[in-house]
């Protein structure tokens, strides 16, 4: 049998545009000799949907559409994930031939976790069934289905599914690729059955899905493997005659199917016949990349997928001769070509000569549009206006606040009059304690560092070698003040860091922090800014998320609250 999985970038709502990229690679397919084409879940529109399948109207549109892609699937047998209304509506997989839906496979098991939050849409299925092509059985699963133990995987191999075809949408973090793969082949393994995982590809608001779909046998083997984090057609012919082998010998299965008479009822639907193959489809297996090089990847696609799916030409970056606005730049360049991309530098009083010079130098580099607008000037109006109000008060944060938020004004006006996307630059361990001034360099549209540690900004620009030295050698400022540094008001970054992973991401309290020996004033300094900053971060633009608990989706903790643990 010869599978094809497209590993496809729809664009959530796009209906027309989703279903004319199906099409497009199911003819693609076609042409390579598939007999099962295989797309992501939801891909008739786009993932998730959120509360668009709350519309009537939007659920009647995408069962018109799937109605049209099922007529391209004569001679072919086409699998796609589409919403379904049956009395109550279902997360299903479309399996199409003949020109016509032959079933819709419900997934069963919805997740409400993390960034999931599907049983607010969708009811669980529970039906089981197999689908005939030729001589072999397929069994077909949603996504999370997969990752549970037990069924509906095991039910569909012990009632005879030689392979397990999981129709995906399975958002990216760090690591995610392997850790995602090792439990496809335990399934492999466990079930004496080829696993066919078709993941999704690109970028929907925060989420980045990274595709790497694969292939593995029955010993649990990966023979098959696509790139991540760019759309792709796998093509591999499968031999399913070792399942049959394996089965034989392999007593745990019949123990398993003993009790199990309800089995022996699942139907089995014929979608197809395989067809004749005069040479073997070559198949590859795409290497993962190294950490960096996925959080590299992640962020130009997301970044570029934002821009291209909300219908923006350019982007917009205020560059201060400082770290993070030099890696958004850079990662800009890469998204959208230095053309599109508008690198603005707007000095104070405060602002060193190195780190201007560091600013034009950098948008050269990278080939950048670079404009200087001096802040000095309407800092200077500001607090004449203000001084009648300030009388016999000392200068303080207002006064940094106010330059950062004159910047902000200025890059929002930039982005009105010409359509501009404006990219924040602050990253996670900033937004994290609060050290960001709301309406001012958190304006923007997109915030492309959002879930990148500040440690973690300085490899990546080391990384990326394209970012003068002078700029990742130099201490970190937000220079508002004369002689500032991010450490005169923070930890140190590595130690910073290393509680917000902690506190943020793994939920450790300020106890369990402090009894593992972190640095008790450490934790005691960080902790209180956390906790006192939630307001601003639900201000804060969208970002990329890397990590398995991000602002916004994963990490959500009421404003209004006392509890300090």
């Amino acid at each position: 049998m010869r599978l094809a999985l497209a590993q496809i970038d729809p664009t959530v709502g796009d209906l027309d545009g989703n279903r004319a990229l199906i099409l497009g690679r199911l003819e693609e397919a076609r042409t390579a000799g598939a007999d099962v084409v295989v797309f992501p879940e939801l891909a008739v529109t786009g993932y998730p949907p959120e509360d668009l399948l709350l519309r009537p109207g939007f659920i009647r549109a995408a069962e018109r559409s799937l109605e049209q892609i099922a007529l391209a699937s004569r001679g072919v047998t086409l699998l796609v994930g589409t919403p379904h209304l049956d009395r109550d509506l279902f997360n299903a997989c479309a399996v199409c031939s003949g020109g016509e839906v032959k079933a819709l496979v419900k997934k069963r098991f919805l997740p409400n976790y993390g960034v999931f939050d599907e049983y607010r849409y969708f009811a669980p299925g529970h039906d089981l069934a197999l689908f005939e092509e030729g001589d072999a059985l397929l069994g077909v699963t949603v996504c999370e289905d997969m990752w549970q133990p037990g069924a509906p995987a095991t039910d569909l191999a012990l009632a005879g599914a030689q392979l397990l075809v999981n129709v995906s949408a399975s958002p990216f973090h760090v690591g995610k690729d392997r850790e995602r793969e090792e439990m496809f082949r335990t399934r492999a393994r466990d079930n004496n059955a080829y696993v066919a995982f078709c993941n999704m590809v690109g970028g929907q608001d925060e989420l980045i899905f990274d595709g790497h779909s694969c292939v593995i046998d029955d010993e649990g083997d990966v023979i098959a493997r696509a790139p991540g984090f760019e759309e792709a057609l796998l093509v591999v012919d499968v031999d399913l005659s070792s399942v049959v082998a394996r089965r034989l010998s392999d007593a745990r299965r019949r123990a398993l199917a003993k009790d199990r008479s309800d089995l022996d009822d699942v139907p089995a639907i014929h979608v197809g016949t395989p067809h004749e193959h005069e040479a073997e489809a070559e198949p590859s297996v795409a290497p993962f990349a190294d950490e960096l090089e996925q959080m590299r990847q992640a962020l130009v696609l997301g970044l570029r997928d934002y821009v291209r799916k909300n219908g923006f030409t350019d982007v917009l970056v205020g560059v201060s001769g400082g770290i993070d606005s030099a890696l958004t730049a850079a990662v800009a360049v890469e998204a959208l070509g230095a053309g599109r991309v508008h690198c603005v530098s707007m000095p104070s009083r405060f602002s060193s000569e190195g780190t201007r010079t560091d600013a034009r130098r950098l948008a050269e580099a990278l080939g950048c549009d670079f404009r200087e607008i001096p802040i000095e000037p309407m800092a200077t109006s500001f607090g004449a206006a203000l001084a009648p109000s300030f009388t016999g008060r000392d200068a303080d944060l207002t006064e940094e606040n106010l330059q950062a938020r004159i910047r902000g004004t200025l890059l929002m006006a930039l982005s009105n009059k010409f359509g501009w996307l404006l990219v924040a630059t602050g990253n996670k361990s900033e937004l994290s304690v609060g050290y960001a001034t709301l309406y001012g360099d958190m304006a923007g549209g997109f915030a492309l560092l959002k879930d990148v540690y500040k440690t973690d900004v300085f490899r990546l620009s080391r990384f990326l070698a394209v970012i003068p030295e002078s700029i990742v050698a130099r201490a970190p400022s937000a220079e508002l003040r004369a002689d500032q540094r991010d450490e005169d008001s923070l930890p140190p970054y590595p130690a910073l860091d290393r509680v917000l992973e902690a506190y943020v991401e793994q939920d450790r309290s300020l106890e369990e922090l402090s009894a593992d020996g972190f640095d008790p004033d450490v934790v005691e300094r960080a902790v209180a800014m956390i906790d006192r900053a939630e307001y601003k971060r639900r201000q804060a633009p969208p970002g990329v998320r890397l990590r398995p608990k991000a602002f916004g989706r994963d990490r959500r903790t009421p404003i209004t609250n006392r509890w300090r643990g």
